[in-house]
Parts: C-alpha cells; sequence; structure tokens
C-alpha cells in the first residue's frame, strides 16, 4: 500500500495501537461456500483442511460420500481426500504441516497437504470402545499431539505417534457435561481445561481427580461455553452464555479482566493475539457471524463488521482472519513502526524517515529534520531497519530501507543488507503462486531450513534453489529432490536422465550422490532408470551396493573389479554366492581375472571343494591337477591318485609334471617291493634318500638299478657312495672306488670325508690326486705342514708360503719355520 496509507488499517484499543494487514485474496472454486464448511489451518501461512460441516443442513450435489478438500491460502486447490473411514470427529494440522484426522473409534489418520495418507494410529482399545465425541490437535514439546473426550466423559492424551497415550484424571461428578475444553502445555506437560458450568476443571496427568476453580466471575452467568488459551499457553479466557468475557493467566491465580460484551448469541472462535514485539498476548479476537470483537487486558474494545462467516488462525505473533472473500490478519502494531508512521510522533526514526523524503525532493528541510535525530541516528536506523521487516508492502519496505541506507551513512557498523535478502525472501513467500503468507517472526522461528523444506514439499524447486542461492545456502539437496520427483512422474527414462545430468552438471552442484537417485527409481520399479543413472555415479563404494540389491550382479561385478577395491570386490562375490547358482557365477566373473582370483582364495580357504567346479567350468587341467594333488596330499592318498593327477597334468600340456607323477608312481611300487625283499622301510623316501638306503644296508647292485632307471646323475650317485663308505669306515672299499675309474666330482670330497671322519692317513692318499689349487689347502686342514710347504714350493706359491709362516704351529715349530722362510726367500730371490 502507499505510505500515505500506512495508518488506514490502524485502530486502537487503549492503549496500544493494532492494524489489519490485507493479505492475498483467496479465490476460491465456484462449488465452496464456507458458510456451510468445516475448516481447519494450518498457522504459518500452511494450507487449509475444508469439509461439510454435519452440523449445518446442506443440499448435497454429487457424491454423498464426504470430502475432505486441501486448499493454500489463495483459494487454489492442492489436493483430496475421499473420507471411506467412520464418523470424522476433529481435524487439525501438526507442525510439519500433515493433516491429522480423528475418527470416532479413536483412530488417527495422518495425510500430507496433497491428500496422500502417511500412516494411521489408534489412541487407545478403551478410548475405541466407548467412542469419541470430540478430540483436539495440539502441539507440545514432543510434537504434534492428539487429545480425545469419550463419550463416557474421560480424557485421553497422547503427545505424539510414537508416544503411549495417557489417560487424563477422572472429571470429578462425572455425571454432569462438560460444555468446552481445551489443551495447554506447560513444559514437557500436557493438561486438559474443562468449562462446566461456572468452574473451570483442571485434568493434571499423574493426579487422581480434577481440580476445581469456581468464582472467577464477579457478574453472574449460567455456564462457561468458551475456553481459549493463547499461543504460548500462557495466558486463558474464558466466555460464558451471557456475554461475560474472564482474561487471566492460564493458572487462574491473576485476573487480567472481566468484560460484558454485552452479546448474547454464541461465538464462532475466539483467539488471543499474541504480539510482535515479544511473546506476551494482550487482548483476544472474537467471531460472531457477521461481526468481529476485539477486547484487550484492560478491558477495552473495538469491533468491525465482517462477512457472515469467518474462521481464526492463531499464529505467533497475530491472528489471521479467513472469510469468502477476505484473507487478513490482525496485530498489536510493533512499537518502531508506531515511532516512525504515528501522526505527530517526535521519534529519532520518524525524524530520519522525514528527512529521507526531503532529500529526495532536495528540500533544505532534509538537514532541519536530521538534526532532530543526529544524537540517537543509531536508534533511528535500527528501528527503520525493524521497521521494514515488519511490513507486508513492498514498497513501504523499500522506503523504510531506503531510510535506513540515508542514516548510515552518518554511523558505522550498520548494514541492512541482510533484511534485505530476507525481505526478497518473504515477499516471494507471500506471493500468490508461492502462497506462504509468514511474517518476518514466523521466518525466523522456523529458520530457513524448513522454509526450504516447505518449498520443496510443495514442488517450487526453482524457487527453492533460488531462495537458498540468495541466503547463501547449499541447494544440493534441493536439486536431489527435485529429482526424486521427476524419477516418480515422468515416464521417459532418456528423458529423466538428461535433465539430471543437465542439472548436477553445474560445478556448484556438491554432494550429489547419484545413487540416492537411483534408489528411489528402483523403489519406483523403473530399473533401467535406475541403471542410467548409476552410470553417472564414479564413486563404486556407492552404486555397487545398489547393484546388489537390484540383482544386477554382472554389472556389480564388472564396476567392482574396476573400481580395484579387493573388500568392494569379495563383497559382491558373497552377496553372488549367496543368490546365484554356482554355474551362472563361475560364467559371470570368468571375464573378470581380478574378481575370479579373489573368489578362489575365498573358496580355497572357505569351501576348497567349490574350486573344482571353477575349474571344471574354465577346463584349467593343470588347476584340477593341483587340486587333486593337494586333497591326495591331505588325505593320505597319493599313491591311488598319481595316476589321475598324472592324466590331468597330461591333458594340461604339463609333460614335466606329469613324467613326475609317473616316476612318482613307479618310485613307489619299487620301494614297497624293496621294503618287502630286504624288510628295510623305503616307503615316502625320496630317490637320493632310497639309494643311500640301500647303500648302507650293502645293496650297490639295487641302487645302481634305481640310479639307471631314474636317471639319478654320476655325481650325485659317487657323493652318496663316498658318503656312505666314509659313515661305515670301509676305507678300503673307498680305495677301490676311488681307484676304479675317474672321480667325475673329483678328490676333493673323498679327502673331505676323511677328515671328517679325523682319519689322515686315508686323507693323505687323494691330497695329491686333488687339483694343484687345493693340495696345499687339504694339506694344512690335516695339519700335514711339511707336505704343506713342500707343495707351496713346487707350485711356487709365494701367497700361501705367507699363509704357512703366519701359521701359529708353525710359529712355535723352528725346524718349519725356517724351512718356509728358506722356501720364501728362495722364490723371491729367483
Amino acid at each position: 500500500m502507499p505510505i500515505i496509507y500506512n495508518t488506514g488499517e490502524w485502530f486502537k484499543v487503549r492503549p496500544d495501537y493494532y492494524r489489519k494487514v490485507e493479505l492475498t485474496t483467496p479465490d476460491w472454486p465456484l462449488d465452496l461456500d464456507l458458510e456451510y464448511m468445516w475448516v481447519e489451518v494450518a498457522p504459518y501461512g500452511g494450507p487449509l483442511a475444508v469439509t461439510r460441516d454435519p452440523t449445518k443442513l446442506v443440499p448435497v450435489k454429487g457424491n454423498a460420500r464426504p470430502m475432505i478438500r486441501i486448499f493454500d491460502t489463495t483459494g487454489r486447490e492442492m489436493g483430496h481426500i475421499l473420507w471411506n473411514h467412520g464418523k470424522l470427529i476433529a481435524m487439525g494440522w501438526s507442525d510439519m504441516e500433515e493433516l491429522i484426522c480423528i475418527q470416532e473409534n479413536a483412530t488417527v489418520f495422518v495425510y500430507d497437504m496433497f491428500g496422500r495418507e502417511k500412516e494411521s494410529y489408534s489412541i487407545g482399545d478403551e478410548a475405541s470402545v466407548t467412542k469419541i465425541v470430540e478430540g483436539k490437535v495440539f502441539q507440545s514439546s514432543a510434537g504434534t499431539g492428539v487429545a480425545v473426550m469419550t463419550t463416557s466423559g474421560r480424557v485421553f492424551l497422547k503427545q505424539n505417534s510414537s508416544k503411549t497415550e495417557r489417560k487424563l484424571p477422572d472429571i470429578p461428578n462425572s455425571s454432569m457435561n462438560c460444555s468446552c475444553w481445551e489443551i495447554v502445555t506447560e513444559g514437557r506437560n500436557s493438561y486438559c481445561l474443562l468449562g462446566r458450568d461456572r468452574e473451570v476443571i483442571k485434568l493434571f496427568p499423574g493426579e487422581t481427580v480434577g481440580t476445581i476453580t469456581a468464582n472467577l466471575f464477579e457478574k453472574p452467568h449460567e455456564r462457561i461455553i468458551k475456553i481459549s488459551v493463547s499461543y504460548n499457553h500462557q495466558h486463558l479466557a474464558l466466555y460464558t452464555n451471557t456475554g461475560l468475557l474472564w482474561l487471566g493467566s492460564v493458572d487462574m491465580r491473576q485476573k487480567y479482566c472481566e468484560f460484558d460484551t454485552g452479546r448474547k448469541d454464541m461465538p464462532l472462535q475466539m483467539e488471543w493475539i499474541m504480539n510482535s514485539d515479544n511473546s506476551e498476548a494482550d487482548a483476544v479476537v472474537i467471531s460472531y457471524p457477521s461481526y468481529l470483537l476485539i477486547v484487550n487486558r484492560n478491558a477495552d474494545r473495538s469491533d468491525f463488521p465482517y462477512d457472515p462467516v469467518m474462521f481464526l488462525v492463531a499464529e505467533m505473533d497475530g491472528v489471521r482472519i479467513i472469510t469468502q472473500s477476505s484473507h487478513e490478519i490482525i496485530q498489536r502494531l510493533p512499537k518502531c513502526v508506531e515511532n516512525i508512521f504515528a501522526v505527530n510522533s517526535q521519534e529519532p526514526a520518524s525524524y530520519l524517515f522525514e528527512a529521507q523524503k526531503k532529500f529526495e525532493e532536495k528540500s533544505y528541510k532534509s538537514d532541519e529534520y536530521l538534526s532532530m535525530c543526529r544524537e540517537k541516528i543509531d536508534l533511528a536506523v535500527s528501528e527503520c531497519i525493524e521497521a521494514a521487516s515488519y511490513e507486508f508492502c513492498p514498497e513501504t519496505q523499500k522506503s523504510l530501507l531506503r531510510t535506513a541506507y540515508f542514516g548510515k551513512g552518518f554511523i558505522r557498523n550498520h548494514n541492512p543488507d541482510e533484511y534485505m535478502r530476507i525481505l526478497r525472501v518473504l515477499n516471494t513467500l507471500r506471493h500468490e503462486r508461492i502462497a506462504m503468507p509468514i511474517t518476518f517472526k514466523q521466518f525466523s522461528h522456523l529458520n530457513t531450513e524448513v522454509i526450504l523444506s516447505r518449498l520443496v514439499f510443495r514442488k517450487h524447486y526453482a524457487i527453492a534453489i533460488q531462495v537458498a542461492k540468495h541466503l547463501n545456502l547449499p541447494e544440493s539437496w534441493i536439486l536431489e529432490h527435485w529429482a526424486y520427483h521427476k524419477v516418480m512422474n515422468d515416464p521417459n527414462d532418456t528423458e529423466v536422465a538428461r535433465k539430471i545430468t543437465e542439472k548436477f552438471k553445474n560445478p556448484s552442484v556438491e554432494g550429489i550422490s547419484f545413487c540416492n537417485i537411483a534408489s528411489k527409481a528402483h523403489q519406483a520399479g523403473r530399473d533401467d532408470l535406475a541403471i542410467k543413472l548409476l552410470e553417472l555415479e564414479s564413486r563404486a563404494s556407492l552404486h555397487v551396493p545398489l547393484l546388489l540389491k537390484m540383482r544386477k550382479f554382472d554389472r556389480a561385478v564388472g564396476s567392482a573389479t574396476q573400481s580395484g577395491d579387493t573388500e568392494l570386490i569379495t563383497q559382491v562375490l558373497l552377496e553372488m554366492k549367496m543368490h546365484m547358482m554356482l554355474s551362472n557365477l563361475h560364467m559371470t566373473i570368468r571375464d573378470h581375472p581380478l574378481a575370479l582370483n579373489i573368489y578362489k582364495k575365498i573358496m580355497r580357504e572357505s569351501n576348497r571343494a567349490g574350486l573344482y567346479g571353477i575349474y571344471n567350468t574354465e577346463d584349467d587341467q593343470k588347476a584340477i591337477a593341483e587340486y587333486h594333488f593337494q586333497n591326495a596330499i591331505e588325505t593320505e592318498g597319493l599313491e591311488s591318485n598319481l595316476s589321475m593327477i598324472g592324466n590331468a597334468y597330461a591333458q594340461g600340456r604339463c609333460t614335466l609334471e606329469a613324467e613326475l607323477c609317473a616316476d612318482t608312481s613307479r618310485l613307489i611300487k619299487l620301494q614297497k617291493t624293496l621294503s618287502t625283499k630286504y624288510n628295510v622301510s623305503l616307503n615316502g623316501l625320496s630317490i637320493h634318500e632310497t639309494i643311500q638306503e640301500l647303500l648302507l644296508i650293502g645293496e650297490l647292485k639295487e641302487a645302481e638299478r634305481i640310479r639307471s632307471d631314474f636317471k639319478v646323475p654320476d655325481r650325485r650317485f659317487w657323493w652318496l657312495r663316498i658318503l656312505t663308505l666314509s659313515s661305515q669306515h670301509k676305507w678300503e672299499e673307498l680305495e677301490k672306488l676311488a681307484k676304479s675309474k675317474k672321480s667325475p666330482i673329483g678328490y676333493d670330497p673323498f679327502v673331505e670325508v676323511c677328515l671328517k671322519q679325523d682319519n689322515v692317513m686315508e686323507a693323505r692318499k687323494y691330497i695329491p690326486r686333488c687339483r694343484d689349487n687345493r693340495r696345499v689347502v687339504w694339506y694344512m686342514r690335516a695339519n700335514l705342514f711339511n707336505e704343506a710347504i713342500d707343495s707351496a714350493f713346487e707350485q711356487r706359491d709365494v701367497h700361501s708360503l705367507f699363509e704357512l709362516q703366519k701359521n701359529q704351529a708353525i710359529v712355535n715349530n723352528g725346524t718349519l719355520l725356517s724351512k718356509v722362510c728358506d722356501c720364501i726367500a728362495m722364490l723371491e730371490g729367483k
């Protein structure tokens, strides 16, 4: 509204000013007449639930089945509910904008604002049996609660859907009917106040019987017919059948006033007006057919003619009034607004506002007004900013913010930019397309996260994203909800995937997981779309679990293998093992070597029998042979399985392994024969050990036959003979062996075994037949120092002579030492 008319809707209820602010006029459908309707309105600019009032005679058109229609504040229908349950007793809205419907059998149904059922629960068996006559939906510290009164006069209370119901105390003299009742929340407890005749009964949980408070009114009356509790549950209003109004504290210990309205007709509603500046309440609004009355705590009044039917909605900073043709809010005038716009106001903010207007007009009077508020200009700027937040008219907001900017040029540390951002958001929310007419105080109470959530739930995704950007808040979760909506409502998989990709490829969008959206698509039965979305997710750890859930095992194992994450691959394989036939599993993983190897490792550790199936599927004969070989070792059945193992190796073209199996089989059979023949144990011995055992028992011919059959090298055979003969001290046989033919291993082993047996004399026989460079070494090891000196001198090995010269035994022997020195001298002289 223009500035000049800013005070046009002000009215005074002494000593305070109040105002009526016109909101967006609702455009109801032609078939909706609120006069015959039962209406429940959600606070904070929320939706309305409308159904036929069963207490009024209404001409029925079309289907007679009850229907609950849901509208926003502009009259646009958002959804409807075909009520096919029992008798509807009460309705109300939760703090999550859910419609709560209570039916006669104590069952509570919860719907969202589009009419979709979310849940249902019962208030208890006793309430269900005795039936319900009235119900209330209230807000508590635990959430949104439900209270019901039964036909037997008992009150049951449930503070939220997850808590158990509580039966409140008995009503004294319960044979007398109560005319009105209300729920009060005090801290973590909620209790009931009932009006009966001229008394108020308090039913507090934990007590055995209710507490009666009487004689609250001074003037005579018959009964209390209306009870109203303020939004903050601190103040109480009582209305009698004779038109008397009592205002006081909710505990009824303090009485504010008693006022005679002078009316005998039944009021429609009665609600407290909460202050904008604080959390107090100073006045109540009482609606009658075609009439509205406002009474404050000082017993002053103001009244207005109105539409025949109206609905009051209590808010945290006022009362909204909805009629067939209007939508308004009544508020106590904020003090800052009064200071600026009141007639003849002498407050600094008012002078600053006039100074700014004169400055725009380029009038010298601007400086005069400015001088009147210069000392308190910081207070004036603050009040202008605060007043802008309380205004609904954008032009008024702009004028006040221009004034604040004008004043901030004379002071520091005042920045109205934050308020400007919030005001832009508020004006957007109040637009008829959004239809959320909330105040600045309500916006601050709900906080931006709740506001964005409500926009998203109403499917105003574009507006929600712009609001988030404007307030520097993350927008990714909004886009994610938009994607959910697309998944659930757009049937074209390719188009949905394309749109989601376009939106999410923006670099400013962070923290969005395609897997969450794909999961929604899977829940909706759109697996093809889910797979398209999962292809966009680069993190295998996120999309592989969903692929498993969708039973897309081939894609899951492929993605896990590409990631190289062995733990993820193991998880996929275990899941596949639980849900697939082994043959199908083997065929699936055979194209993924890493997964196949990990699966083999798992089977090797947990179920080795499963390995054979894999090897057989792959026709891996070498692996099959190894599998049988390991089983034969563990079961001690090697002999009986060697033929099968050898055949598998042969089929796998492992010639060497096949020959080894054949040789091992022949050896085992030969060992059995020889063990029986010579009464020795040869079973399980290697070829080397078998020959050695035969040599020890003197069966040289058998040993030579095995050497020949199994192609044992001559060098190894000679070593075995030398070791065997030396260990048995058969020196003559050893000498015969040395002389039989040239030794393939030389004669150093002969010397070594003789010295090992401490037989120097035998060793002396073989040293001369050793290589030249080894003779001195062997003579020294045999302590034959004289021969060592001669051998070194013959070989002209000065180095060895010097080593001998240092030997302690030679040093202690003068003759040998002299001989060494002479040899060294002779060689050096030459």
